[in-house]
Parts: structure tokens; sequence; C-alpha cells
């Protein structure tokens, strides 16, 4: 039962997410105006805007002027909710799955925005930054010197690795891998950091393969970084034991 309040709960915030991807990138306000059309600027009813649903009663097209909406929207709010579920599944009900879903849907929001506009925003990271401080400062699981060492070495590896590439990586990037320290700790942050570059090479690869980007598009890296932090957020604690077993 628990897992159904989940699941909508995390359509809802996709439903949010969807007008941060969109709007944030554009200096736009998240809460002014209401939704609406952006084709016909109709403001959109209540049963305009039930995820998932609305779009395919209405076949994907705005129900005032039959503009084309992209299926995107739909997917960013199933993604949302199944990944809330799927946290909930690993953390249960306890202040973890909180922290799980508010890293969770800031991790949403980069990838979208990096990935059509290989830009990660300052103001989202520093929003993160912020809740991933207080989270730890509130629940104790990591202290203020093992934070501030994560931001300065996250930043830091990305930093060098900008300035030997002569620019293989973006400045996004690198305050991306400092938040996440703050989020972390030192330990996960390179963990996230390592299955980054992995998942990086092996994402690169397929987007050419299927020829989504060429050799000569750019390939933002905030994704991979996102999605790196993911796992570690959901395993983590079981890959380091796993890891420290071996040796």
């Amino acid at each position: 039962m628990f897992s159904i309040l989940i699941f909508v709960f995390g359509l809802l915030i996709g439903s949010f997410l969807n007008v941060c991807i969109y709007r944030l990138p554009q200096n736009q306000s998240i809460i002014t105006p209401p939704s609406h059309c952006t084709t016909c600027n109709t403001r959109l009813k209540p049963w305009d805007l039930i995820p998932v649903i609305s779009y395919l009663l209405s076949r994907g097209h705005c129900r005032y002027c039959n503009a084309t909406f992209s299926p995107r929207y739909a997917l960013v709010e199933l993604l949302t909710a199944s990944l809330f579920v799927w946290c909930l599944q690993i953390f249960g009900v306890s202040i973890l799955l909180v922290k799980a879903l508010i890293l969770t849907s800031f991790f949403i929001v980069i990838t979208f925005i990096d990935y059509d506009h290989q830009l990660i925003l300052d103001k989202v990271l520093l929003y993160l930054s912020g809740a991933g401080v207080a989270i730890n400062l509130w629940t104790g699981s990591v202290n203020p010197l093992d934070m501030l060492i994560a931001a300065l070495l996250g930043g830091g590896l990305l930093l060098i690795i900008a300035l030997v590439s002569g620019g293989g990586m973006g400045g996004g990037d690198i305050k991306f891998a400092a938040a996440l320290g703050l989020c972390f700790g030192w330990q996960y942050l390179l963990l996230t950091l390592f299955l980054a570059f992995i998942l990086g090479g092996v994402g690169g690869a397929f987007l050419l393969i299927v020829k989504l980007k060429s050799r000569k598009d750019f390939i933002p890296f905030g994704p991979f970084i996102a999605l790196g932090a993911l796992f570690t957020l959901l395993y983590g604690n079981n890959i380091i034991t796993w890891y420290m077993g071996t040796l």
C-alpha cells in the first residue's frame, strides 16, 4: 500500500520536476505563472495536469490548440515515480528514504537540463548542497569535516582533469562533484566519480553506436555523474563493504 502512495507521490513530484527542467534554464520562476500551454499560453486546468493520465487522455496534444506535447513529460513523471519506489525498497520508511528522495529529485533535474543545454545550473547545485548539508547535520550521517574534505576532493579532482585535458570537463561538472562531496562524504564521493567515469565511457559509446550523438557532438558528463551518484546512494554501502572484503 505504501509503495502505491510513494509511486503516486513520485508522479506528482515528477510533474513539478518537469517545470523545473523547462523553466530554470530560461531563468523563469517555477511558481508563476501557473502551468500553461507554451504554444497558445492557455492556462491548463487541474484535469490537464494529472501526471501521465492527462497526457494519455489527450494523446499528447494540447486540448486547446492541438499542439504536440513531448512524451518526455510523462517519461520524467514515470521515471521519478519508479525511482521513488526503488528508494523505498532499499531504505524502507526512514530518514534515509527522505534523503534519497530529495537527492534523486535533484539528480533528475540536473540530468535532463545538462542533456538539453549542456549546463549545470549554479542555483540547482546551491540548493542540492544546502539540502545535503542540512540532512547530514540532522542525521549525523556525515560529519562537517568529512563534508568539507569531500567537497574539496571532488571539485579538485575534476578541476585537475579539466586542466590536464584542456577543457574535457566543464565547470558545472566540477561544482557538481563538490556538491556531491557535501552530500556523501569522501568515500562515497570517490565511488560516485569512479562509477561516473565507467558509465560515461559505456554510455558515450552507446550514444555513438545508436547515432544519438556523433563524434563531433559534445556529450555532457553531468548525467553520468548523476547516475553514478544514484547508484552510490542506493548501493554504495554494499559496494564499499564488498570491496573492503576483497582486500
